[in-house]
């Protein structure tokens, strides 16, 4: 039996965040949310159902054998998994369950289990029509799993999400890389997990007393760094005397100074100046002036609003802070405010006063104004090379395709706050 990982149709709520990748790539914890299925079903043959629009770079980044592959999708009895599912250790999720089966929340098809005969029979392209008859199909049943569905349901879920990623890893108290004399561990190191290549030099305090801390291979944590737990350190990231709050999930390869609490920072981004980040999730490729700061606390302690696909929505939490596309970067001094959305490719000028709650993609702000973004594929090509990155040519394509799906937001922005 094969595992099918899909992307439904609700990928849209989840951006900027899915811009650049689908919904099974998103962090959550240590991992991406394919990684925890991949890692459940160890040794199974995996492959991927996306959009089409992202399908050609999907294919460039992952192999063109494993995405949207009709003809091995219908070679096998399979096990159909939502790329939005949050799988922790405590969902009972069987590859080989007996009976045939769809399993639902909320109406979303959490993961459903065919045979070759009924998978070919209900195969179709259009992942949602798969689904339906799938759903109609099989014999139905419901589940308490949890579904990604808007981008602070990340944020909300990386605690814990990091506390599973570290049992399921199963190297409490393990030591591989090397921890200074005269760095402290505060609470039990059962609760630390230090990898192989990693440098925690002096000076350095880990407070596992409140959750883990998973220190990835070639880590390097400068003097003056704070970790509490929960938290989880990506491989080849580096912390300069970093104030590093619960609940985060850094990396791989980022570099990060300043205070950080309850975020997620997707590989290669930077916030290596001083500034408070805060409740936020940055995609890759991501670089903070120094100074920049957000907001993640109303004044009033209510509910944080922000913009979901044009509308202002409720989160319903009171702690909110930004999320930000990919090749993004903000200046020296920007502020942004609580619950903003920053798109992709966007260039975020600080002039003392706090950034607007949504900055579309591919434009720049400055002084209150919007305008079209200038050289930003140049300079995502430039930032990338600098870590000996290169751009794919499938990879620009795409980026390319989104620039013209998303100019009518950025005329509609650049309109709205031009002075005639």
């Amino acid at each position: 039996m094969q595992v099918v990982v899909f992307e439904d149709a609700k990928f849209d709520n989840l951006y900027p965040l899915t811009y650049m990748r689908p919904t099974f790539m998103l962090k959550c914890g240590h991992t991406m949310l394919y990684e925890k299925i991949v890692r459940r079903f160890k040794g199974t043959k995996v492959t991927y159902i996306v959009r089409a629009m992202i399908a050609a770079f999907m294919k460039e980044k992952m192999g063109s054998d494993v995405i949207n592959n009709a003809n091995q999708i219908k070679s096998e009895d399979t096990l159909f998994v939502n790329g939005a599912l949050l799988l922790t250790a405590d969902i009972k999720l069987e590859l080989n369950g007996g009976e045939e089966i769809a399993v639902a929340a909320n109406g979303d098809v959490i993961y459903a289990r065919a045979n070759k005969a009924t998978v070919a029979k209900a195969y179709d392209a259009d992942i949602t029509k798969m689904l339906s008859n799938l759903k109609t199909a099989l014999k139905k049943a419901v589940s308490e799993a949890y579904l990604v569905e808007w981008p602070w349901n990340l944020v909300q879920k990386n605690p814990f999400a990091i506390e599973d990623d570290f049992k399921v890893i199963g190297k409490g108290g393990v030591i591989e890389g090397n921890l200074h004399p005269m760095a402290s561990v505060l609470g039990d190191k059962k609760n630390l997990y230090i990898a192989k290549g990693a440098d925690v030099q002096p000076f350095v305090c880990i407070d596992v007393t409140a959750g883990p801390v998973i220190i990835d291979e070639d880590v390097t944590v400068f003097p003056f760094t704070r970790i509490e737990g929960p938290n989880a350190v990506g491989k080849k990231t580096q912390l300069f005397g970093t104030n590093l709050r619960t609940g985060s999930s850094i990396g791989p390869v980022c570099r990060v100074g300043g205070e950080v609490e309850d975020a997620i920072i997707h590989g290669h981004s930077n916030k290596y100046h001083d500034g408070f980040l805060g409740h936020a999730y940055l995609c890759e490729w991501v670089n903070l002036g120094a100074m920049t700061t957000n907001s993640d606390l109303k004044n009033d302690y209510g509910p944080v609003s922000l913009i979901v696909k044009g509308e202002l929505m409720d989160t319903g939490d009171g702690k909110v802070g930004c999320f930000i596309g990919d090749h993004t970067k903000t200046s020296i001094g920007t502020l942004l405010n609580t619950g903003t959305m920053v798109g992709m490719m966007s260039n975020v000028v600080g002039n003392g006063g706090v950034a607007p709650k949504y900055i579309p993609s591919f434009s720049w702000m400055m002084n209150d104004r919007f305008f079209k973004a200038q050289k930003s594929m140049e300079t995502a090509k430039y930032a990338m090379g600098r870590r000996k990155c290169a751009m794919g040519v499938e990879e620009e394509k795409y980026i390319l395709a989104l620039k013209d799906m998303l100019k009518e937001d950025v005329k509609y922005w650049v309109r709205k706050t031009t002075v005639l």
